[in-house]
């Protein structure tokens, strides 16, 4: 396996691993993109040249997506309050809204409305 593959590999397992510590109150919050480079021995830059090259985006597009594909399971899934799951996503509920309606174009609300 070249050593970009490697990279990417571990990248994404840091994230699924981290974004479930942060859903789950064992991680306070959601780490920086160089602080993940640094958990992966890597700097920040060769972090994000090796992402892009492997699968053509930048690594906080997969970040974002991730959390955004976990906020829409727990929307879909419970009847915990939008802002509760911000909360859970440790932002401010104000901020993920604007942050979830960035990504997927519809508001958390609009988006739990979709899926009744």
């Amino acid at each position: 396996m070249k050593r970009s593959e490697e990279i990417t590999i571990r990248y994404f397992n840091f994230l699924e691993k981290h974004i479930q510590e942060v859903i789950m109150g064992i991680a306070p919050e959601f780490m920086e993109l160089n602080e993940i480079a640094g958990e992966l021995a890597v700097s920040h830059k060769h972090l994000t040249d090796t992402i892009k090259k492997e699968k053509g985006q930048h690594p906080c597009f997969f970040y974002d997506e991730k959390i955004i594909d976990e906020a829409k399971k727990m929307i879909a899934d419970s009847d915990r309050s939008i802002a509760e799951i911000a909360r859970v996503f440790t932002y401010d509920p104000s901020n993920f809204s604007k942050f979830f309606k960035k990504l997927t174009g519809v508001t958390p609300g609009e988006f739990r409305k979709q899926q009744a």
